[in-house]
């Protein structure tokens, strides 16, 4: 299956089920404070097994591929965590899910689960906007002597600002799915009007500016 195919597939399913919708027209706000004509949640994916199962196989397919040595599936909290368990019991690895900050009680943990230094992992992600908690995670398994062999996402907005970090932290991120694609899709299946094109791709390229239509 092309990367091409997978991107558009995940696409049609994200808009299908509702974790992503488009509305130029009438902005989203989030806590961030930033006007967005997008709203993407991909918890929701969990709640259709045909959705999650196909995520699970792509993101399996792939480590199999790219990441064949790979020794613990690790999520990011919380978004992460069920799909980064879905596919660690179908590769029969170990599982350990990271915390955006370490716990203020008890063991005061940041990975959650057992894992070695040395241990190679491939880490599961849910959405990569800004890369701040995606980030975060790298650096956790990375201070407790882990090799990061790479990260899955199910979509990314493809900000500049998150692709800069994560070449500069020397992290290979693989997306099932992207904001390009899903516009493109968004229009060959009339969910979006041709002249909403330009508002969507001016906004993915200043989010933090983009005041509406």
């Amino acid at each position: 299956m092309s990367n091409q195919t997978i991107a558009k597939t995940t696409a049609k399913y994200l808009l299908q089920i509702n974790a992503i919708k488009l509305q130029p027209a009438k902005p989203y706000t989030w806590v961030s404070g930033w006007k967005s004509p997008i709203y993407c949640d991909n918890r929701k994916t969990l709640s259709y097994p045909e959705v999650r199962n196909y995520i699970k196989d792509r993101f399996t397919e792939i480590i199999k591929s790219k990441y064949p040595d790979v020794e613990v599936i690790a999520g990011v909290a919380t978004g992460a965590i069920a799909h980064g368990a879905l596919v660690a019991h179908e590769l029969n690895l170990p599982f350990v899910y990271i915390r955006s900050s370490v716990k203020d009680h008890g063991l005061e943990n940041q990975i959650e689960g057992h894992i070695e230094p040395g241990n190679k992992v491939v880490i599961i992600e849910d959405l990569i906007s800004t890369g701040g908690s995606s980030l975060k995670a790298v650096t956790a398994l990375r201070e407790a002597n882990c090799q990061v062999l790479g990260m899955l996402a199910i979509f990314s907005y493809s900000f500049q600002i998150s692709e800069n970090s994560f070449k500069k932290i020397a992290c290979e991120v693989t997306t099932l799915s992207n904001y390009n694609q899903l516009i493109e899709l968004a229009l060959e299946i009339n969910y979006i009007k041709p002249e909403e094109v330009d508002i969507l791709k001016k906004w993915r390229e200043g989010p933090g500016n983009w005041k509406g239509m």
